[in-house]
Formats: C-alpha cells, structure tokens, sequence
C-alpha cells in the first residue's frame, strides 16, 4: 500500500494498494482523517491481513491505531484497522519525511473495478 499522511493534531491520508487473495490481486483506493500527530510522510506499508474469507467483506469503513515516526528516510511504524465485519489488517510501514504520529482514524477503503 502506498499513502500519503499529514498531520497537526489533526491528520489526513490518502493512497492505494493491492490486495493478494486466494491467488488474485485486487486494486483498492484509501482514504482517512483522524487525530493525532505532526508532521508529514509518505508511507509504503505492507502486512498480513486476518478474518478475510470473502472478497466483500474486505471494502468498508476501518478504525485504525497507528503509531510510528519518520526523520528523513529513517522510519518504524505500524499500522491496525479493523471493519466491522471483523477483517483486520497489521500493517508494517516505512515512512519518508518528517513525522510522529500516535492516534487514531476513521478510514475508507474502496475497490478499483
């Protein structure tokens, strides 16, 4: 997945992914706003997903905890989210930029047709 994240207190992301599932790749757009943090970075995350045992379950609203820092090209983070239909994504990201961020968002995900 690759995203975009701005945060001053309040923060805004934005990107794209693949999902891999059962041997086929599915586009995905995503899109978040939330709280907590300062700063900006570009994000490339990638990660295990759990409790997905069809495809419809995957698009939807997410609730995501996340907490990591860039300095430059130097980064650690990850990334949770959870929809309610019980679908969660762990997430190992590496960030570029000038970032803290600790907190939480409300996030979209959509699939490209």
């Amino acid at each position: 997945m690759s995203m975009f994240q701005a945060a001053f207190i309040g923060s805004g992301s934005g990107g794209s992914g693949v999902l891999s599932f059962r041997g086929r790749s599915y586009p995905f757009n995503i899109g978040g706003a939330g709280i907590g943090g300062i700063g900006g970075s570009s994000i490339q995350a990638e990660g295990e997903v759990y409790g997905l045992d069809d495809i419809a379950r995957f698009p939807g609203t997410y609730a995501q905890g996340r907490v990591g820092f860039a300095f430059g090209t130097t980064s650690a983070g990850q990334l949770w989210l959870q929809n309610n239909n019980g679908v969660i994504m762990h997430l190992h990201a590496s960030r570029t930029g000038l970032i803290l961020s600790l907190g939480a968002d409300a996030v979209l995900i959509t699939m490209n047709q």
